[in-house]
């Protein structure tokens, strides 16, 4: 798999006739990038923002910013993730990059000694690593997960690490929640 090019949307809709068809084909329009963290690409490729979702709804995507899907929404997206700086400095700056630029809605107060990339959301998130490998923190543990893996986050203290020498793409479908602790 060549993570380097872009992803492409398939757009499936209904004609005028009642007939299945392809609507759009080609790059999504919510692709975004922060400079801090070369090789580091978010796209988002649909949301919605209902359950159950209007299957004739509108292509919120490119209105979407921060990690979190729209309210009782969902959003799926691909991350392109470059192996991580070895330099410890070098790594916190790029991840308050990310989060300060791209994320800033997350929950992302990692405590000392922890990985710079720890982040909570009020979210149910499949993750489904697609090429390379990714290490899944969480405070007490950590698990490596190789491409066709599976992670299902539940709203907990979380963050990736790339510790291979080649870039990985995960697949995340995040799914509005709530936590009983906040309520």
């Amino acid at each position: 798999m060549d993570i380097t090019k872009p992803i492409r949307r398939i757009l499936t809709g209904i004609d005028d006739t009642g007939r299945s068809r392809i609507i759009e084909d080609g790059t999504s329009p919510s692709v975004r990038t922060v400079a801090e963290r070369p090789g580091y690409r978010v796209t988002n490729l649909w949301a919605t923002d209902s359950a159950p979702a209007d299957i004739n709804g509108p292509d919120i995507v490119a209105g979407l910013s921060g990690v979190l899907p729209p309210k009782n929404g969902s959003v799926i997206r691909i991350i392109d993730i470059p192996p991580e700086p070895k330099d410890p400095a070098e790594r916190e700056r790029a991840m308050k990059a990310s989060f300060g630029k791209l994320f800033a809605d997350a929950q992302h107060a990692p405590e000392p000694g922890q990985h710079p990339g720890m982040h909570t959301t009020d979210t149910v998130d499949y993750a489904i690593l697609l090429a390379g490998e990714l290490v899944a923190i969480m405070d007490e543990e950590e698990v490596t997960m190789q491409a066709g893996d599976v992670l299902i986050q539940r709203g907990t203290n979380h963050g990736w690490s790339n510790r291979s020498s080649e870039p990985a793409r995960i697949a995340f479908i995040l799914l509005d929640g709530q936590s009983q602790r906040n309520n």
